[in-house]
């Protein structure tokens, strides 16, 4: 089974060499909007087959660019294939919690590696804090931690991120591509998956089916 490349340390905005993570060099920065600790939410009128139906956690936003991860769109991995695959053994009193869970698709750059949001307590090699709720982790630490049994008691675990380029996301959210609205921890890590897109759009004080169906009528 070919192995995971779950980097050691990976580049993050904000962080050192992050010029990995800049997908789109064409876009100027337009606006000193600050998304971090956002959720976007995909407008359902977006046919985008990576984005459509999307609510996107926002990890950074600053004059690099934007990175994010997608919260509601699994792949077929589960955590015991992912522990697998970067031959990490699970501790035996973990494995009824955490082999089912199954690993997001963050988004498209760098789709071989992995990312973790989760809550923040104990310090990793590679990692950003957002929140007090939220961290951003991109460092192999944080997974070993877990399989070990003194891992964050709240994670997400992607495969890939969302990033745009200075000024791209303003201009698709100018375009009524995207809601925003800032983000809930709850909706993050503890809602069924198939739940976030709707609880995301209940923080607006929007009525999921009303959107629907205006952008039906769009």
């Amino acid at each position: 089974m070919k192995k995971s490349k779950i980097g050691k340390t990976l580049p993050v905005p904000g962080m050192s060499q992050d010029d990995e993570l800049r997908p789109d060099e064409g876009h100027v920065m337009t606006s000193t909007l600050n998304l971090a600790n956002h959720f976007l939410i995909a407008m359902p009128s977006m046919q985008d087959p990576i984005f459509g139906g999307t609510v996107v956690y926002i990890c950074e936003h600053n004059d690099k660019g934007v990175l994010g991860v997608v919260i509601n769109k699994p792949t077929d991995m589960t955590m015991e294939v992912l522990f697998e695959r970067i031959d990490l053994k699970l501790a035996d009193g973990l494995r009824t919690t955490v082999v089912n869970e199954p690993i997001m698709f963050g988004g498209p750059v760098q789709d071989d590696r992995g990312f973790v949001l989760h809550t923040p307590g104990a310090r990793y090699s590679s990692s950003l804090t957002v929140t007090e709720d939220v961290a951003f982790t991109t460092s192999i630490d944080v997974l070993e931690a877990v399989a070990n049994g003194d891992g964050p008691q709240r994670l997400l675990v992607s495969i890939g991120y969302a990033g745009w380029s200075p000024g791209q996301l303003e201009d698709e959210i100018g375009r009524n591509g995207w809601l925003t609205v800032g983000a809930d921890a709850r909706v993050l890590f503890d809602l069924p998956i198939e739940e976030r897109y709707n609880a995301a759009i209940k923080l607006l004080g929007i009525d999921p089916m009303m959107l629907a169906s205006e952008a039906g009528h769009a």
